[in-house]
């Protein structure tokens, strides 16, 4: 299968089955939102609130295929959301944004991620999953794959940049024509934004102009991967192999997940490895001045987001800390210092299959829990980060832990309403 189509396929078809829990870690965390729906990113807004993305699942609408070609088709509705979580209460304040998943509300494709300006005005990036060529020919007039500019007061939205057709276009990296995008950063006036399935960075101003690719990332060549076993349950089939498998060498295709700005002023990159999800294979990019992607770190492990504190340490999210198709579902908050020496907050004991975080004003860590689960998505206040002490495993360079995204189980997930007003607990 082509590299670029099966790692987007990969990261729409993100369904997590439960597991058994870890030993504790030292950190501590209160559940302070439940009942999302495909979660995604978070930011707080200027009045001190908190808000998340809800990708949705889907819809009765049009479909149009998943990025390899083979599996269940993507539907398309309206159940996208913006959530604000407000004193211990969460609210839908925007509604009816565009969505695409399976049949079964799994694999949400719709909103991603949202950013404030230093205006407080936001921003909410809509994610796509599959080549742009089928989204106006099948779908019509929609806003997958854009960056939009959203009114909370008037539950409406203008278009800021088409990220789907950029790619569809241009193509920066030259391989499979796809995209996926999943998560921005705002830089003074422009927009910078991730698209997983066009593998590249972009860049465009807060006035919808000079929309352009900063830079696309390279493949990756494994020495001796690990391949699933035969028989391995997949929504993929070509992921498992129908024979013995013996490469030495094999090129995988690694998409970035998410970009902050660091102290420097460089964009640091996450990166989300591609099949077969080699353990510690993730990479954090650092991007300069000169568009040029350099090693940053390294040894971990499908990585989903990124975010520096005011003293400059970078908090690195890990969805999985094994290797895709193993199906345990713990994840990891690692903390990279100044001096790049790592420390594990959290693994497991409840995190599983995170897909966001950020940092608040109060020093505690948010992640949003079980991003891949519809209507069992949650959000988690991290405490007691600071006191945390290094993991005594050898193995807590790479990010300890044990967790693999599984596609068992699927008919654990509930099944919610299309219409996406089901009411938050």
């Amino acid at each position: 299968m082509k590299l670029k189509q099966l790692t987007i396929t990969f990261l729409t078809f993100c369904v997590a089955a439960f597991s058994g829990m870890k030993a504790a870690s030292a950190a501590s965390f209160s559940v302070i939102a439940d009942g999302l729906y495909n979660a995604g990113g978070m930011s707080f807004g200027p009045d001190g609130n908190l808000y998340v993305t809800e990708a949705g699942i889907g819809g009765s609408g049009a479909c149009v295929p998943p990025p390899s070609g083979q599996g269940d088709s993507l539907c398309y509705g309206t159940s996208g959301a913006v959530t604000k979580i407000e004193n211990g209460k969460t609210e839908r304040i925007l509604t009816g944004l565009p969505s695409l998943a399976l049949p079964d509300g799994t694999g949400g494709a719709g909103p991603r991620d949202i950013q404030f300006d230093a205006k407080g005005k936001p921003y909410v990036l809509i994610g796509y999953g599959a080549n742009p060529a089928f989204r106006d020919r099948n779908l019509g007039n929609t806003d997958l794959g854009k960056i939009i500019a959203p009114d909370f007061n008037t539950n409406s939205w203008t278009s800021v940049a088409d990220l789907a057709n950029y790619e569809l276009t241009n193509n920066p990296d030259g391989g499979d024509v796809g995209s996926n995008p999943l998560g921005f950063v705002i830089d003074g006036n422009n927009l910078v934004a991730v698209d997983a399935g066009a593998n590249d960075l972009l860049s465009v101003n807060t006035e919808s102009s000079n929309l352009q690719s900063i830079v696309a990332f390279p493949q990756d060549v494994l020495t001796n991967p690990v391949f699933p076993p035969s028989g391995t349950p997949s929504n993929e089939p070509a992921q498992v192999p129908s024979g013995e498998v013996v490469r030495s060498q094999f090129a995988t295709q690694p998409v970035p997940s998410s970009v902050t700005k660091g102290p420097d002023g460089a964009y640091y990159v996450s990166q989300f490895t591609g099949f077969p999800f080699p353990e510690g294979g993730a990479k954090i990019y650092k991007v300069g001045a000169d568009g040029k992607p350099t090693v940053y770190a390294d040894g971990f492990t499908q990585l989903t987001d990124l975010e520096f504190d005011p003293e400059g340490n970078l908090y690195a999210l890990q969805y999985a800390n094994q290797s895709a198709w193993k199906g345990d579902f713990d994840g990891s908050v690692i903390k990279i210092a100044t001096d790049k020496t790592r420390t594990t907050l959290l693994s497991g004991n409840g995190l599983e299959s995170p897909s966001a975080l950020t940092i608040g004003s109060d020093g505690a860590v948010y992640v949003t829990n079980r991003g891949d689960r519809p209507g069992l998505g949650q959000v988690l206040r991290i405490e007691n980060i600071k006191s945390v002490p290094e993991p005594s495993s050898v193995l807590g360079v790479l990010a300890i832990g044990a967790l693999g995204i599984g596609w068992l189980h699927k008919k654990r997930a509930t099944k919610p309403p299309i219409n996406g007003a089901v009411a938050l607990k």
